[in-house]
């Protein structure tokens, strides 16, 4: 991406502001693991937009590093952090071309409504052995919706199951113009 990018997301997320918070995604809700008394775990909100899903999992106690090129919503983001008094989050704003994933791994990493294929093996190796994904974003069928989108950004039917096929799928789904998978990573 590029400062292109990052200007007009954050005019979408201006236009945007006066719009109520948006609650966590239902499959973050479903399948985040929840911890035990005293366990510290990292988790990741990648292209975190207003930060929905990352602060939900900080609220359950998860150390949460929310990533996303717009500074409007991260700072939209911080806001809500403080209003709820969270402070187990690291808010990035970072173009995630340009993203170096930490080495220590994360218990959780969750991806919602982006796709940059170069970014699935560093994901996959961001996950800690054990740890979980939790992925969703639009497939091809969402032409049909929208026949201007990129085609680039769409998955293939299939794919992002394909991508985690060698990690023990809790959830896969492909409806109308979504694809979610939710995987364990092998412990070896």
């Amino acid at each position: 991406m590029s400062g292109e990018d990052r200007l007009r997301w954050d005019q979408a997320y201006r236009e945007g502001s006066a719009n109520p918070y948006p609650p966590p995604d239902p499959l973050v809700l479903e399948f985040t693991p929840p911890l035990k008394a005293g366990q510290e775990a990292r988790a990741l909100d990648l292209a975190a937009g207003l930060g929905q899903n990352g602060l939900w999992l900080a609220a359950q106690g998860y150390i949460v590093d929310l990533v996303d090129i717009s500074r409007v919503a991260l700072l939209r983001a911080q806001t809500e952090a403080g209003r709820r008094e969270l402070r187990n989050l690291n808010l990035l704003p970072v173009d995630l071309e340009q993203f170096e994933f930490p080495e220590t791994p994360y218990d959780l990493v969750c991806v919602f409504r982006y796709l940059n294929r170069d970014l699935f093996a560093p994901i996959r190796e961001a996950v800690r052995p054990g740890g979980r994904i939790i992925y969703m974003t639009y497939n091809r069928r969402y032409l049909d919706q929208r026949p201007e989108s990129n085609p680039a950004y769409l998955l293939e039917i299939g794919e992002l199951g394909g991508i985690f096929a060698d990690w023990k799928i809790l959830h896969s789904l492909e409806d109308d113009h979504l694809s979610r998978v939710v995987a364990v990573k092998p412990q070896s």
